[in-house]
């Protein structure tokens, strides 16, 4: 009955291009457009999930689906894929951008900075200014997650869940000790290896070689993930990594003080790239936060069979901010000053969506596409 219930969930797959790349976002529920839907059905709230990385969205589809269940179909639910990590097959349409007063193309987009302005350019352009969000962010889209938060802090957002967060001491992680030179040092020969095998591989061999190792892996999907296997967007996921490695270093104590109030980390027990003694750490520091520890032995790729557990923990933490949606008297800015001081550090409502950091145009000597 609950797998029936999942397929009968609409997934709607759209590739814009945002801030200069080619982004896949997938849409859960029947709400493709936030702007022209005037109706009184238009949902008041956002759910948008943020990868880690690679940032390939179409694996968090199963995620998206049992959310949007568990939430009573009230509110969409989305997943943006990260720049450079997808492209658009060459019979789909690539929608561009709505106007955006502040476009521009985005300083080295496909690294750790640009993906932080890459997702602020999404919502600034694709979500009304008025609608409340809940940010998801999975492992570095933790990162992610919480730097949009300290760019733009007046962004409407009523939680941020972050999951498995990888935001300190990367390199330093069991994983990163081994992932740090293959990432850093040999980096382009990562690049020339992934351009020799795949490059030349036809599209058919490449979608019987994810098809098989999906069903490796117990991993349904709908979306056919090609971008596995394909040089550009591998070169982007490694070069993203690199820079994860040098630069996700320090706690950004301040940033977390500033808007603990609206903040879940959730943290696994069998976690080789956020150890159990980052939570630690972190609890000790923040022991009024909202600290978790998971206790269902859910692993730090929760998207290949966990899916449904991780729903869960979400959809009840939620209960209470999603039952207060729809009641008039209820405002994110009330909420806001409640809950977290400095109000006076709220940008003017015109600059809602815009970033301290304006993103310049020179990303284009980074990868090419090849």
């Amino acid at each position: 009955m609950d797998s029936e219930l999942k397929e009968e969930i609409p997934v709607h797959e759209e590739f814009i291009l945002c801030g200069g790349a080619e982004t896949q976002v997938l849409k859960c529920g029947p709400w493709t457009d936030l702007f022209c839907d005037q109706s009184v059905k238009r949902p008041k709230l956002l759910i948008f999930i943020i990868p880690g990385n690679p940032g390939f969205s179409a694996f968090y589809v199963p995620f998206a689906k049992a959310l949007y269940s568990l939430t009573n179909r009230r509110f969409p639910v989305w997943i943006i894929s990260h720049a450079g990590h997808a492209l658009a097959p060459k019979d789909k349409k690539i929608l561009k951008t709505s106007e955006d007063s502040n476009a521009q193309e985005i300083k080295d987009i496909y690294g750790l900075n640009g993906q932080i302005e890459h997702k602020l350019a999404f919502l600034r352009t694709h979500v009304p200014k008025d609608m409340k969000l809940v940010l998801i962010g999975h492992s570095i889209g933790s990162y992610f997650t919480l730097q949009m938060l300290k760019r733009v802090p007046d962004l409407p957002v009523i939680r941020a869940f972050l999951l498995c967060p990888t935001i300190e001491r990367m390199s330093e992680s069991p994983n990163g000790r081994i992932a740090t030179p293959l990432l850093c040092w040999f980096r382009y020969v990562l690049y020339a290896t992934g351009y020799l095998l795949f490059k030349p591989c036809p599209e058919k061999m490449k979608s019987f070689l994810i098809r098989r190792g999906l069903q490796l892996m117990n991993l349904e999907n709908e979306f056919s993930p090609l971008n596995l296997l394909e040089p550009f967007c591998l070169a982007n996921a490694a070069y993203l990594g690199g820079q994860e490695m040098m630069e996700v270093v320090k706690r950004d104590d301040e940033a977390i003080k500033k808007h603990l109030c609206k903040l879940t980390f959730y943290y696994s027990t069998i976690d080789r790239w956020c150890p159990k003694e980052y939570y630690e750490d972190i609890k000790k520091d923040f022991p009024e936060g909202d600290i978790r520890l998971c206790e269902k032995n859910i692993p730090h790729a929760f998207i290949i069979r966990f899916n449904q557990e991780m729903a869960d923990v979400i959809a009840d933490s939620l209960k209470d901010d999603l039952s207060k949606i729809g009641n008039p008297s209820w405002h994110y800015h009330s909420l806001r000053t409640m809950s977290c001081p400095s109000p006076q550090n709220l940008k003017p409502p015109d600059e809602r969506f815009s970033s301290d950091l304006l993103p310049t145009f020179w990303w284009k000597n980074q990868i090419s596409r090849g």
